[in-house]
């Protein structure tokens, strides 16, 4: 199978980036809704503010914890669809798939390393100099390719 160009990664990536915002938000009512209660209801001190959403915007501690909760779920959610079928919605609608260049097994920490040196997305632009190879800094760095698969090898039955 070939090597998926950046016009076809760049389509997968507009895709999950729609599905991780979502999954975003979604984390962030998860954190924010009993924050709330609990403030309300005086189980955490409002430091004397009126409202939750006034103290929480205040406290740089709130906003990092709900921050990181959002950043761990938004990253969760990329590494969990890699280690369990190589792909991520997005990859799966666009028939692209990950894949070991040294044989070796696609392990949580590899897959991390994969996210990390992705730099938000911009490692991906490395394909656009790259024509021979068409791989991505990400792929460089975690030693994985991208591969444009055909409609039959993209049916989850054929993993």
């Amino acid at each position: 199978m070939p090597r998926a160009g950046f016009f076809r990664r760049l389509l997968a990536m507009v895709y999950d980036t729609l599905v991780a915002t979502a999954v975003g938000m979604c984390a962030a009512m998860v954190m924010l809704v009993p924050m709330i209660v609990l403030l309300k209801n005086g189980v955490l001190d409002l430091q004397g503010y009126a409202e939750p959403a006034d103290l929480i915007q205040a406290s740089l501690g709130y906003k990092i914890l709900l921050q990181s909760w959002v950043v761990l779920w938004v990253a969760g959610f990329f590494l969990w669809f890699w280690k369990k079928g190589g792909q991520t919605i997005g990859m799966r609608a666009w028939r692209l798939r990950i894949y070991s260049t040294d044989d070796q097994p696609m392990t949580w920490s590899r897959l991390a390393l994969r996210l990390v040196s992705s730099l938000l997305g911009l490692g991906t632009l490395l394909v656009l100099v790259d024509f021979k190879n068409k791989l991505a800094l990400q792929d460089r760095v975690a030693r994985t390719e991208v591969l444009k698969l055909t409609k039959e090898a993209n049916h989850h039955k054929n993993w």
